[in-house]
């Protein structure tokens, strides 16, 4: 492909599941990417859908709710192109409210703590106050497999290694310059998440990358989990099903600590103890693996969606929900760089707020 419609740089969730969108419309399509598709954040996640956390920005409801919507379909795409199926291995989540959150908001119900007991009587929720999502989660590690997959059924052309030195306007497009030449095309989307490419154009829109380090530890017979369980500080979610069933993962620090990936024991140990908080069997649950991640954020926490110069797009910025956002950034994404009206009202994640 001499000329791609569009060069997509990045191969994590965000990247791959615009390329498959792009690529169902007709476009041509390239991916580049700087090390192995869907090695960093896409894959550190803890998979929770949380369309409806109140510790989400109000800018993102309507996004949140779109990705939510879009979810069967797109899980569907990747069983039809790929063979593999990716299951929700949870439906509902306990989140924590603090009062200001009950204040803001009146239609959050509280559970009684009766009710609560019988929903899961293992959790010490002392003075804290729980409400009851409808929220699913899965496994990002089986949804990188289909992904993966989807994108080689598809024939779409994913090159690896291919780190990008610069992008530049021309009279025919965009010219992107890698470690082994120069690709033309028609548009660029930076979706390289917390690295950023756009530095290398006249607009500078650079993701801010936040640290965040997180465990997954064997669950004792004693604590069956089938529900999320969520804080504004912990979280703690149970794998059901899959070659992880049994399992929960517990995050997340969130550090300012730059391209840092280094895992701190004292950290994990902190989670951990955190989590025993809430379920005190966790306390002598065996610990599995531990991780750090470096989610996309940017300055005022809201995702970058859309051009920040003629033919050069970013879709970034997601922050803790990359996996929720997915299917929406690929859907409103496409939609614009097809120069169609978006489905929803993007305003508020015009990258060039911060360029």
């Amino acid at each position: 492909m001499a000329s791609p419609d569009i060069c997509i740089v990045g191969a994590g969730i965000i990247g791959l599941s615009l390329a498959l969108e792009l690529h169902s419309r007709g476009a041509e399509v390239v991916v580049l990417e700087q090390g192995m598709p869907l090695a960093e954040a896409s894959t550190a996640a803890a998979g929770m859908l949380a369309a409806g956390d109140p510790e989400n920005p109000p800018q993102i409801r309507a996004l949140s709710e779109l990705s939510r919507n879009l979810y069967p379909e797109f899980l569907n795409r990747l069983f039809d192109l790929s063979g593999i199926a990716v299951p929700f291995q949870t439906s509902t989540a306990l989140q924590e409210v603090l009062s200001s959150h009950l204040e803001s908001a009146r239609h959050l119900t509280v559970l009684a703590p009766e009710t609560l007991s019988l929903m899961l009587p293992q959790l010490n929720a002392k003075d804290r106050q729980f409400i009851l999502l409808e929220e699913n989660s899965l496994d990002p590690r089986e949804l990188a497999l289909a992904l993966a997959a989807s994108v080689k059924t598809a024939g779409i052309d994913l090159r690896s290694g291919q780190p990008v030195r610069g992008i530049h306007q021309n009279s025919s497009g965009v010219g992107v310059h890698t470690a082994s030449g120069k690709l033309h095309c028609a548009r660029v989307v930076d979706c390289t998440g917390a690295w950023g490419v756009t530095e290398h154009s006249e607009h500078r829109v650079r993701p801010l990358p936040r640290k965040g380090q997180m465990l997954s530890v064997c669950l004792p017979a004693s604590l069956p989990l089938q529900v999320v369980v969520r804080t504004p500080d912990i979280y703690i979610v149970p794998r059901t099903t899959g070659a992880a069933a049994g399992r929960a993962i517990i995050g997340a620090t969130v550090e300012d600590a730059g391209f840092d990936k280094i895992v701190h024991p004292n950290d994990v140990a902190h989670l951990k103890a955190e989590a025993a908080k809430l379920l005190p069997q966790i306390a002598d649950a065996i610990e599995i693996e531990s991780w750090a991640g470096l989610r996309p954020g940017s300055t005022d926490g809201l995702p970058l969606l859309g051009p920040v110069e003629k033919n050069i797009f970013v879709a970034g910025g997601h922050y803790r929900n990359g996996i929720l956002l997915a299917p929406a950034t690929a859907r409103v994404m496409a939609q614009l760089l097809m120069e169609e009206r978006p489905q929803i009202d993007l305003s508020a994640f015009n990258p060039c707020r911060i360029a």
